[in-house]
Formats: C-alpha cells, sequence, structure tokens
C-alpha cells in the first residue's frame, strides 16, 4: 500500500483512510453538513491531508488560510467564509487571537516536531491548551463514518495582494467530469500511478493542494508521498536522492535557491529518478530555467492558469528552450484568447487582455461577490487579468498584470517590461516595479531591487541601463536595493507590501 512519510512520521494509506473515515464522523458531529466551510490554519503536516480530504468528502470545503498573512486578511476570509470549525496547529493559534475570531469550534493539532525544528518554534507554543479539543484524541473518539460519500474540493482566497481576498468556490460537478479532470490534472502535473511526490510547497495554495490531491488519489500499492514543512533546497535534494522522487511541483524562487548551492553541494545527490517537475505561478527567467535543465534534464514542464480556470497552456523543456520565455500552446480542449479592451480578438504578436476556458475545469463563483465573478466574463471565458500574446506558431507568451498596469501622464505602462530589462542587468537577482503618487504625472515609476550576493550594482548603473534600453517615462524615478524582497510561499513578490507606504501617504491608491 502507498505511504505518506513525513520526518520521522510514516502513514500508510489504508491508516489514513481509517482516519479520514473518522474525521468525516467527527465534523459531522461539530455540525458540518454540505456546503459549509471548514477553516484549515495549519502548516504542511499530515493532519492538514486528512482534515481536507474529510471535509471535501462530506461535501463541505475545506478553507486553507495562508498563516503568512496579517491579521485583517485573515479575519476578513474567516468572516467571509463563517466556517462551522477551525482546525489550528497549536503555535498558530494566537492569529486566530489577532483576528478577535474565537467564536467558533476549534480543534487544536499539536505542532510536531518536524514543524517546529524547520521555524525555530518555541516548544511551549506547540502545545494543545487544556481542556481543548486535540486532533489525536479528537479522531480516537470518532467511529468510522458510514454516511454517503460526496465530493468538492476547497475554497481558495484570492492573495489580497491587489485588493480584498475573494474566495473561490468551485461549482460541485458530476462524476464523470471529476473524473476526466482529474485524469487531465495527472497528466499536467506529471502524476502516474506509483508516483513517488515530494511536496515542499505551502498546502495552502491551491495549486499545491491539488497537487497533493492529485498525488494521493494516484499512490497505489507501491507510491510515495512526502511532506516537507517547509522548502530548503539541499534538503530536497537529500530527500530525492534517499527516496527515488519522481515527481515535484515547485516555483521559480526555488529553482533560484537549489542553483545557488555550490557546486561540490549539488554533485552530492542523485537526482536522475526525477521524471517530471511542474511549475506555474510566477515567472521564470530564461537563464535560471535552462539552468535547471542542463542539471536535471528536459523535465521541467510549465502551465499557465488561474485557480479559476485550471491548467490552460502547458510547454516542456525542449519546447521552451526553442521558444525562450513561452508559456506553451494551449491544452487541447481548452480555449485561450487574446482580446482588446472591446473583448475582440487581436492577431498575433499583439498583447492583450488573456480570457480563457477549461471544459473539465469546474465553474466557480466568488463566495459574497457575484458582480465580480460577473466581471470576468469575457463571452463564456474567464479573464485573467493578464496580457499576453500569441506567437506565429501559437506559442502564448506573458507580458504582464493588466491591474499593476501604471497610468502615468495618460500613458500606459507596463512594470514587467521593465523588470525584465533590469533583470538583464549583470548582478541584478530579482526586482519588482510599481507605481507611486506624484502630483503631476498621477503616478510614476519606483524600483526595488534586489542583488545577487557580492553585486556591486548602484543607482547610476541602473538609469544607465534602462535608458539605453526604454523611453524615458518607464525610467523609475525612485530606485532602491532590498536585501530581500517580500515573497508568497507561492514565489510571487507581494509588491503591495512594497507599494503601500507610498500610498498610505497620500491616501489614496490610485
Amino acid at each position: 500500500m502507498g505511504t505518506l512519510l513525513m520526518g520521522r512520521r510514516t502513514l500508510d494509506t489504508s491508516r489514513l483512510e481509517e482516519r479520514i473515515a473518522r474525521a468525516m464522523t467527527g465534523f459531522t458531529v461539530l455540525g458540518v453538513r454540505e456546503g459549509d466551510a471548514v477553516a484549515l490554519l495549519m502548516r504542511n503536516d499530515i493532519p492538514f491531508v486528512e482534515a481536507s480530504v474529510a471535509v471535501g468528502r462530506l461535501g463541505a470545503y475545506a478553507v486553507p488560510l495562508n498563516w503568512h498573512g496579517s491579521a485583517g486578511e485573515l479575519r476578513h476570509i474567516l468572516l467571509d467564509c463563517k466556517p462551522r470549525v477551525v482546525v489550528v496547529h497549536a503555535d498558530l493559534a494566537p492569529l486566530l487571537e489577532a483576528a478577535s475570531y474565537l467564536d467558533v469550534a476549534k480543534i487544536y493539532v499539536q505542532t510536531p516536531e518536524e514543524i517546529a525544528a524547520a521555524y525555530a518554534i518555541d516548544a511551549a507554543a506547540c502545545r494543545v491548551p487544556d481542556g481543548a479539543l486535540e486532533w489525536e484524541a479528537w479522531l480516537g473518539g470518532c467511529s468510522l463514518y458510514t454516511g454517503p460519500a460526496r465530493a468538492s474540493v476547497p475554497i481558495s482566497y484570492t492573495s489580497g495582494t491587489t485588493g480584498t481576498p475573494k474566495g473561490i468556490q468551485p461549482v460541485p460537478v458530476a462524476p464523470e467530469q471529476e473524473r476526466l479532470s482529474a485524469a487531465r490534472r495527472a497528466r499536467t502535473f506529471g502524476i502516474r500511478p506509483g508516483v513517488r511526490s515530494l511536496i515542499s510547497g505551502p498546502l495552502y495554495h491551491s495549486m499545491q493542494s491539488a497537487n497533493m490531491r492529485t498525488a494521493l488519489a494516484a499512490l497505489g500499492p507501491h507510491g510515495l508521498m512526502v511532506i516537507e514543512p517547509r522548502f530548503d533546497a539541499e534538503r530536497l535534494l537529500a530527500l530525492v536522492h534517499e527516496h527515488r522522487i519522481t515527481q515535484l511541483m515547485l516555483v521559480p524562487v526555488m529553482f533560484v535557491r537549489l542553483l545557488r548551492l555550490p557546486e561540490s553541494v549539488r554533485r552530492k545527490y542523485d537526482v536522475s529518478s526525477i521524471e517530471w517537475v511542474i511549475h506555474s505561478a510566477a515567472p521564470c527567467p530564461f537563464e535560471i530555467k535552462k539552468s535547471m535543465i542542463e542539471w536535471w534534464g528536459p523535465v521541467i514542464n510549465e502551465f499557465y492558469g488561474s485557480t479559476e480556470t485550471g491548467p490552460v497552456t502547458l510547454v516542456g523543456s525542449e519546447e521552451y528552450l526553442r521558444k525562450p520565455g513561452t508559456v506553451g500552446r494551449v491544452i487541447p480542449g481548452c480555449t485561450v484568447k487574446v482580446l482588446d479592451e472591446d473583448g475582440r480578438e487581436v492577431p498575433n504578436g499583439t498583447p492583450g487582455e488573456i480570457a480563457a476556458f477549461n471544459p473539465l475545469h469546474p465553474d466557480f463563483a466568488y463566495r459574497n461577490c457575484p458582480e465580480q465573478r460577473a466581471s470576468l466574463d469575457r463571452g463564456g471565458l474567464i479573464a485573467s487579468g493578464d496580457i499576453g500574446y500569441f506567437d506565429q506558431d501559437g506559442y502564448l507568451f506573458l507580458c504582464d498584470r493588466k491591474k499593476d498596469m501604471v497610468i502615468s501622464g495618460g500613458v500606459n505602462i507596463f512594470p514587467a517590461e521593465i523588470e525584465a530589462a533590469l533583470l538583464d542587468l549583470p548582478g541584478v537577482k530579482d526586482c519588482a516595479v510599481f507605481g507611486i503618487p506624484d502630483e503631476e504625472y498621477g503616478e510614476v515609476l519606483a524600483a526595488h531591487i534586489e542583488l545577487m550576493p557580492g553585486a556591486n550594482v548602484s543607482e547610476a548603473n541602473v538609469r544607465s541601463h534602462l535608458r539605453a534600453r526604454l523611453g524615458g517615462l518607464k525610467l523609475p524615478r525612485i530606485v532602491r536595493f532590498e536585501t530581500a524582497l517580500p515573497r508568497e510561499d507561492n514565489g510571487k513578490i507581494y509588491k503591495r507590501r512594497i507599494s503601500d507606504p507610498y500610498w498610505k501617504a497620500v491616501g489614496r491608491r490610485i
């Protein structure tokens, strides 16, 4: 039978199924019914898997919470989804207090040693409060569930980096559609029967959660799922080597950290077992991806899509090297169009808003925001908010996020163009370009730049480099150097955390 492994803990799939069935009974006793929400304020852990699957089989919605978020964001999500129950790691429970959200059934999970060590958590913070429901004891007191099994997938909340987080609630689908959807997901993620999968990205992220559920269904009698509390570059290599891992879902920032390891460290580990690496969520610089392909072989694959549409394009290593920067061609059966501001399809090579439809992905609603769901409709396609274009061979390229567009003196500027130019400057590791308030132009540009270790790059170097490549209006008014840029665990730079102080000073956002 298949096995889950986390640190020194192992759980075979027959025992996992028993525990999921007990959790289903326990949630039912606590009043969870079809369509209800159960919030998971948890780090990566085996109980996260158990709770998420159990809630879904009741036809209820698991709501994984990003525990990196602010108390205000957490409170908004909890008030919006109104969970019947919150399952929380003991060390994260103070976040519920900070969010002023306490009047709900809570099940505490003792924070395991693996997590405590990974995050340097004090032992006292890991203990379950006296008299509280504790996951293991609670499960042990529950009988096996014998009621009808249903199916739902978690509600994912948008990151909130550009506005109030919205809950993406999938519409239930017929069993045959779910079977077809799961099969396509498995092909896109590179998951085959008997997969040996390593999960080191945060399970609160929708794609990592989908990867986990898909791999779990494919373990069979010999498969393995290794769950890590957090990403560590050398440890990932060691686990691949030790357990002959075949499939991983990574994000570009993980590639960067892997490539930063000394050559002597990289040579210590055999990665030849890897069959498929899938990545998405954030743009990957060409040189980074090329270096990963040279190291790991042609196993690096990328999809483009969103939580709302699921994957709609796919590109493998060899295609990517022929078409640097592409996010691939349209997956058969999906529809992707590039539209102008009037919703008309534009010619190849012309940037426009990307809109897509995946017939095997469940339709969705924004929980409590029907008007915002309607605003995304483009004649049956879902607008992504991304700007991109198709080349003459049908490969899709991304230019920018529409909502990241800066309007300076009436001219539309896409920060991704400036960021791409900055990434060509030797010594620049990463950067964020965004609009800041200006009395004359409305907005001007600011660039925050993270340098490679030991790099010697000055503001004058930056301006000279950009001036040779871009028009004057696209030159940042402000250039600042950072030791590290704030990121979500999915690899995306958290631009709002950098830009908010500029806007708060003038009391507006546009």
